[in-house]
C-alpha cells in the first residue's frame, strides 16, 4: 500500500534513508526519494537539509537537486533563496526536462504565470526534436504543461499546443482538462456539469495513478563490451543471450524502439557490471549463469535510480557509449 498520511510518510523515508545508508553507490537517488516522502509528510525543514547534503556533493544532477530544493523552500516561506535558485537553473539552462519542469510548475503554482510560460517555453527550445513524430516522455510534459499555463493566460493555441494535443495520451483533450472555467463547475447545481467534471477528475487520477505504478523506467539492460566478455567467460552458458556484443547492442535497441511502439513511456537503460550482477544473483540464491535472473537485475537497477532516460536527448551522446550523436549511432535505422 502507497503511503496515504504524514506518518505513512515518515516510516517511507526512514526506510529510504536506510536502504541508502545500505547502498552507498546509490544513495543519490534514495534520498531524492526520502527528500520527497518528507515534503508529503509536511517536513519540509528535515526534506530541505537532505537536499542541502546533496547539494554539498559532487553530483551530476546538481540542477535537479536544486529545482527540487527551490520548489521546497518557497512551499515554507523562503521565497527570496526559491527565486535565487531558480534564476540560476534558468541562467545555467540544463540539458534535461526535470529540473525545467520543476521550476515551471514552481512558478505556476505561486501565480507567476508569465516567467511560467517562458520557462516551458525556453525548456522546448532546448529540448524538443526537430522531428514531432518523435517526442521523448520527459518532453511530453513540459508540452502538457505549456499547455495548460497558456490556457491559464488566455492565449491562443499555437503549433506547440497542438502538439501536446496529439501526444496526450488521455480520453479527455488537454483543452478540457486545462480549462480554467472547470473551477465553477465544483460550485454548480447542475449534475450535467457536475457529472462532466467527475469524468475529467477520474481521466486525471487515472494518468496519475499510471504514473505513480511505475516510479522508475521500464529498463532494459546493457553490458560494455568489457563487461559483457568477462560475463560471457565466466558463464558461457549466457551466450545464447548474448551471441556478439554488437547483436546485443542492435538488440537492446530494437527491444526499446518496440516497447515504445506499443506506447510504453518512461523507457530507460541500465548498465550492468559483473560483480554487481553476481551480487545480485548470490541474494536471489541463484547461479549467475540463470538467464531469467536478467530482467530482474535489470528492473533492481533501475529502482535504486541507475536507469538513464531513453531516447537521449537531442545532439546526446549515444547511449552504448560510442562517443558518437545518437541519431549518428543506434538513433539510425536499426540494422537488421
Amino acid at each position: 500500500m502507497r503511503p496515504d498520511t504524514p506518518a505513512d510518510h515518515i516510516t517511507e523515508a526512514e526506510r529510504l534513508l536506510r536502504t541508502a545508508a545500505q547502498y552507498p553507490e546509490d544513495d543519490e537517488q534514495l534520498l531524492l526519494q526520502a527528500a520527497a516522502h518528507l515534503e508529503l509528510a509536511g517536513d519540509r525543514e528535515r526534506a530541505s537539509t537532505l537536499y542541502d547534503s546533496l547539494l554539498a556533493t559532487d553530483s551530476e544532477h546538481t540542477l535537479l537537486i536544486k529545482a527540487l530544493q527551490a520548489a521546497n523552500l518557497w512551499e515554507y516561506g523562503h521565497e527570496a533563496e526559491a527565486r535565487a535558485l531558480i534564476n540560476g537553473i534558468r541562467t545555467a539552462a540544463p540539458a534535461d526536462a526535470a529540473p525545467w519542469e520543476i521550476i515551471a510548475e514552481t512558478l505556476e503554482s505561486h501565480d507567476e504565470l508569465e516567467a511560467s510560460h517562458d520557462c516551458f517555453t525556453t525548456a522546448l527550445d532546448l529540448l524538443l526534436p526537430a522531428d514531432d513524430d518523435e517526442v521523448p516522455y520527459a518532453t511530453q510534459s513540459l508540452l502538457a504543461g505549456r499547455h495548460r499555463v497558456r490556457r491559464l493566460l488566455g492565449l491562443p493555441h499555437d503549433d506547440r499546443d497542438a502538439l501536446a494535443d496529439r501526444v496526450h495520451p488521455g480520453d479527455i483533450s488537454l483543452d478540457e482538462l486545462h480549462d480554467p472555467k472547470r473551477l465553477w463547475a465544483l460550485g454548480s447545481d447542475n449534475p450535467a456539469e457536475l457529472q462532466a467534471e467527475i469524468a475529467r477528475l477520474r481521466s486525471e487520477l487515472g494518468s496519475y495513478r499510471s504514473e505513480l505504478s511505475r516510479p522508475f523506467p521500464v529498463a532494459v539492460l546493457h553490458w560494455p563490451e568489457p563487461e559483457l566478455d568477462e560475463l560471457l567467460a565466466a558463464y558461457p552458458e549466457l551466450e545464447r543471450e548474448y551471441p556478439t556484443h554488437e547483436a546485443h547492442l542492435t538488440d537492446l535497441e530494437a527491444s526499446l524502439r518496440d516497447l515504445s511502439a506499443t506506447g510504453t513511456g518512461n523507457l530507460g537503460i541500465v548498465t550492468g557490471t559483473v560483480p554487481s550482477y553476481e551480487a545480485f544473483a548470490a541474494s536471489e540464491q541463484s547461479s549467475p549463469s540463470n538467464a531469467d535472473l536478467l530482467p530482474q537485475y535489470a528492473t533492481t537497477l533501475a529502482a535504486r535510480g541507475r536507469a538513464v532516460a531513453w531516447p537521449p536527448a537531442r545532439g546526446a551522446a549515444c547511449w552504448c557509449g560510442s562517443g558518437r550523436v545518437y541519431r549518428d549511432c543506434h538513433g539510425g535505422p536499426v540494422q537488421g
